[in-house]
Order: C-alpha cells, then structure tokens, then sequence
C-alpha cells in the first residue's frame, strides 16, 4: 500500500500528540503548517518534531491560503491535510487541493461547532464528544468520518472536560487514522440546521457571565453557568457586579459516596 502524503496543520497538546503517533508509524507530513505566533502555544515543538522539513515548506499563520501557500500546497501532491486545532477558516481553493483537509474537533457534531464547546455543552446540556470530519467552508460543518461521544459528570467543570474531551479526540484520531490509510470509510452528511454553533465572542457577553444577585433562579441553573464558566481562564468566569466593582467566581467540585 502506497504511503500516504500528508500535510499538517495544528496547535496545542492534542496536536502534538497527534503527530507523534503519525510519525511512530513513519508519516512524515510533506508540509506544516502552524498557527501564527502571537497565538500559538505549540508552534516550536511541532516545527521541531518536523526538523525533516526545509523552512519553505513550513507555512504560518494565513501564509497557506496566501497565493505562494495555495501553490506550494498543490505542487506537492498531498492525499490531506489532518488539521488538529487549527484556528483557522480554509478557503475552497485550498480545500480542493486534496481529498479532503481533515479536521479534529472538540465537540459531538452537529452540536457544537465553533468556540469553547465544553463550556456550551455544559450551558446548555448538550452533547459533547469529539469528532473527525471532512472540513467544508462553513464552521465545523463538513461531512464526518468518525466520532465518539462523553458522558458528562456533574462533578465536570468547562475545564476538567476539556482536558476529558482532548484524551477522547486521540482516541477517535488514533481510531479514525486506519480508516483514511485503507480508504474504506463512509462520509457522514450534517443535515443543515441541526445542532449548535457558537462563535469565540458569545461566551464574553453579558448575559452569559453575569450573575444577577436579585434575579430569581435554581441552584440547578445557577451551578450549571459556574461549571460552564470555570476554565483555565479567570475572564471567561461568570461575576457579579457589587458597590461598581466586578467579582468573578469559579467552582471545584469534588465526588464523594454518600
């Protein structure tokens, strides 16, 4: 069986973990390409574990749908491109370079797509996995290969699912990878319509993180919008607002028997 070639795109821990079983298995990407650096937290590491590549064919930031990107990437003949966290919209002059530019996402497609997806799984009691699909030119909107879902605790703060959800996306990547080696795969359609989408911005807004201390509720409710709102950041927190100053709240929850 031919080897295939393979462009790669990413960023963070997933991608490196990714990558790292692609070259156990002596895949070498023909091409990287890396988020730009004022964003990046992994960009150094991946452009180390592919010191096989000369500098002209590591493409950061929007340089791969520039037009030298766009034809670097067709001149090389790639089958895909597996994208693992990568930031980016892929213009279709860049998608129809390949069979397919494969993308690994955080969330239990059609339910979602987007931004921060344990946090609005959370929000919204949704359903949260993670997902191998065939990028299109809307937002996690491609046809999907595979995917496994997660059950969510109540014990699960945003932040201790995400760090769940990324074991489970190497999983479904490691499962999924088979599948576009051999070539016998079926492609799922999302039906337009279904499920959730969700931009980087709408976690930031009013009414998502503030806490109306008068406002009647649950405790339900109101646990649910600390969990959602309790990452790794303290700006993505809900608050309350008392005497004009702005107090922000995060939870731990620890299980115990009864």
């Amino acid at each position: 069986m031919t080897p295939l070639r393979i462009g790669y795109a990413g960023d963070r821990d997933i991608a490196i973990w990714c990558l790292q079983f692609l070259l156990d298995r002596n895949v070498r990407p023909e091409v990287l390409l890396l988020t730009e650096p004022a964003k990046a937290s992994h960009a150094d590491e991946l452009r180390r574990m592919c010191d096989h590549l000369p500098d002209d064919r590591v493409l950061a930031g929007a340089e791969f749908r520039r037009p030298s990107g766009v034809e670097l990437l067709r001149s090389l003949n790639l089958d895909y491109i597996i994208g693992i966290h990568f930031p980016y919209l892929v213009p279709p002059e860049v998608l129809s370079v390949t069979k397919g530019f494969m993308n690994l996402h955080p969330a239990y497609l059609p339910y979602n797509r987007g931004w921060h997806t344990p946090s609005w799984a959370i929000l919204e009691d949704t359903p949260i996995g993670a997902t191998f699909h065939f990028m299109d030119s809307g937002i996690d909107s491609g046809d999907i290969l595979h995917q496994r879902t997660l059950t969510v605790s109540p014990s699960d703060t945003a932040n201790s699912l995400y760090a769940r959800v990324k074991r489970l996306e190497f999983e479904v990547f490691t499962e999924a990878w088979p599948l576009l080696v051999g070539g016998d795969f079926h492609r799922r359609a999302q039906v337009a319509g279904d499920g959730t989408t969700h931009t980087r911005k709408e976690l930031f807004t009013e009414p998502v993180q503030r806490i109306d201390l008068d406002a009647p509720t649950t405790a339900r409710a109101l646990l649910r919008k600390l969990r959602a709102l309790t990452t790794n950041r303290s700006d993505e927190a809900a608050y309350f607002v008392e005497d004009d100053k702005v107090y922000r709240v995060q939870v731990a929850i620890t299980e115990e028997e009864r």
